[in-house]
Parts: structure tokens; sequence; C-alpha cells
């Protein structure tokens, strides 16, 4: 991840077969085994570019809906100091 957090989906993949790889103390395997009953094969470009385009598209409209949502509270609470006045 850089460091402002924004190219998470680049590593979401990564991440995923991550913890679907970990061998757990409790079951002896991993839960990617446990789940479906054979080894977890990586490929060889685990980042795919398609779905990063996608990803990245839905985090950019969650971005500008969190931004009109805190100017919208903004502009409500501006709005409510003056008639508390």
């Amino acid at each position: 991840m850089d460091h402002r957090q924004k190219n998470w989906p680049e590593w979401l993949a990564l991440a995923k077969f991550t913890v679907n790889n970990k061998v757990y103390l409790a079951t002896k395997v991993s839960s990617f085994i446990a789940n479906y009953g054979r080894e977890l094969r990586m490929e060889l470009d685990i980042r795919k570019k398609k779905k990063i385009k996608k990803s990245d598209g839905v985090c950019r409209k969650n971005e500008e809906d969190a931004r009109r949502s805190r100017n919208s509270i903004k502009k409500s609470t501006r709005e409510n100091e003056v008639t508390d006045k």
C-alpha cells in the first residue's frame, strides 16, 4: 500500500490468496483446503488489471459519495447553528 492507502484494490487478490493459504493451528489445514479439499494455486499475475479498473471505479464513486455526505453534514450543521442563535 502507499502512504495514502489509495492503491489497496491492487493488493486485494494477494491479500485474499494469503488468507486462504494460511494453515491454521486448530485445523492444521488452510481455509481453502478445508472448503474445497484441494491446494490453492496462484496464477502468474495475481493483480489483474481489469478487476483493478472496476475496483478503482467503485472506490472513486464511494469517495465522491463520502465527500457529498460530508458537505451535506457541514451545510446542515451551519444551518442549525444559525437557527439556534
